[in-house]
């Protein structure tokens, strides 16, 4: 089947987007992996092999057996050719195969292939980013078993490149933990402090007979610094929780914004609260509401005291993918700041306002759901967050 251009430059996108997630091209041959292409050519009887990466413009060999790993480009690759076909391939003579014939692999200006036989390595979202590939300068077959065996190979080959991503997103996920951890504890000392001096002192006037007014007021410090430290707590906790499991079904976005707005309608009373049609999204209902929860409470916060807060919520078709937009004219972010506000704990104003979650809280809600999530800047000043879901 024919693929039209516009599907094959998905598919090349695609492509080279989980090549770079796997962040194998730039660094040494893994010790593993040079493993397997040994195998991999032992168990094949030939005395080459390769585990090849091809993006959009290249291919790379990022372990090889027999010869030395370079870069060629994806139009001489003969893997390139055959990624759309159905795996395994083998070729007991490629200088005989119209696909090769003419391959500068085959004819001698690169190479001398003769034996030829390759499988796909295929993610666990079902993208094609390379093949692991058995060579030979002589003609030969392969039989039932070591076909198999390349292709047990090739699945090993992607669970080792998942693993080592994930093991990279753990230290890194370890690494942001700890820091959270400490600017947390750090952060809930102040309360406590207040509410520890405020009820200290609220025993001593109590003890000496002071008047009630005082024991008042001092008790009303007590109960602010509690309330500081629950919302903090709350925070904390509703972080911990988010963006890990999804529990998947069609989310009517209009539905959910109904409901944060009323949750919302104090803090947002004096608000111009504007929106046009939302999507139906597949999604998490609980998160994505967490989602517009803390982006319009965040517009609240944030909101510039020069004039009345305005806020439009709207969604755009893009890509195949649900743009949606949260613009206020609050105070704004500066450019230079634009990234790193969507780091735990980060705070561009010291007046207290907000926990310093909220926008990290929103990345890992829109990157559960494979989607993406940006801070622009609203036309007269304020802040847009545009965030991407799949439909």
């Amino acid at each position: 089947m024919t693929k039209s251009p516009s599907a094959g430059l998905v598919q090349d996108r695609l492509r080279a987007a989980e090549i770079e997630r796997m962040d194998v091209v730039h660094h040494a041959p893994r010790n593993e992996l040079l493993a397997i292409v040994e195998l991999a050519a032992l168990v094949c009887g030939t005395s080459m092999a390769t585990i090849n990466l091809i993006d959009d413009v290249a291919q790379h060999q990022i372990a090889t057996f027999g010869f030395a790993a370079s870069v060629c480009s994806r139009e001489d690759s003969m893997c390139a050719h055959v990624l759309d076909e159905e795996t395994p391939i083998v070729v007991a003579d490629a200088s005989l195969d119209p696909r090769f014939m003419d391959n500068p692999f085959v004819t001698g200006e690169i190479g001398h292939v003769r034996f030829y036989a390759s499988h796909k390595l295929v993610t666990l979202s079902g993208i094609t980013i390379g093949t692991l590939c058995v060579f030979d300068e002589s003609p030969r077959e392969l039989d039932g078993p070591q076909v198999g065996a390349l292709a047990t190979l090739a699945e090993r080959i992607v669970d080792v490149l998942e693993l080592g991503w994930r093991s990279r997103q753990l230290a890194a996920s370890n690494e942001r933990l700890s820091s959270f951890a400490g600017r947390v504890s750090h952060d809930l000392k102040t309360p406590l402090a207040t509410l520890s001096m405020s009820l200290g002192l609220l025993r001593e006037q109590l003890s000496a007979g002071i008047d009630a007014e005082g024991a008042y007021r001092l008790l009303e410090r007590a109960i602010d610094g509690s309330h500081r430290m629950a919302a903090m707590i709350d925070d904390v906790l509703s972080y911990a929780s988010l963006g890990g499991g999804l529990s998947v079904a069609p989310v009517i976005l209009d539905d959910v914004l109904d409901e944060v707005l009323a949750e919302l309608e104090v803090p947002l009373a004096d608000a111009v609260v504007t929106r046009s049609q939302l999507p139906v999204v597949s999604g998490d209902r609980t998160q994505l509401h967490s989602l517009l929860q803390n982006l319009l409470d965040n517009a609240s916060k944030y909101r510039d005291p020069q004039r009345q807060l305005t806020l439009d919520v709207s969604a755009v078709e893009h890509d195949g993918r649900w743009r949606v937009l949260v613009a206020d004219n609050g105070r704004g972010v500066p450019e230079g700041e634009r990234e790193r506000v969507f780091e735990p704990r980060v705070r561009l104003y010291a007046d207290g306002s907000g926990s310093g979650i909220g926008l990290d809280t929103c990345r890992r809600v829109v990157q559960a759901h494979g989607g993406t999530i940006e801070l622009l800047e609203t036309p007269g000043g304020g802040v847009t967050i545009a965030f991407e879901l799949p439909d």
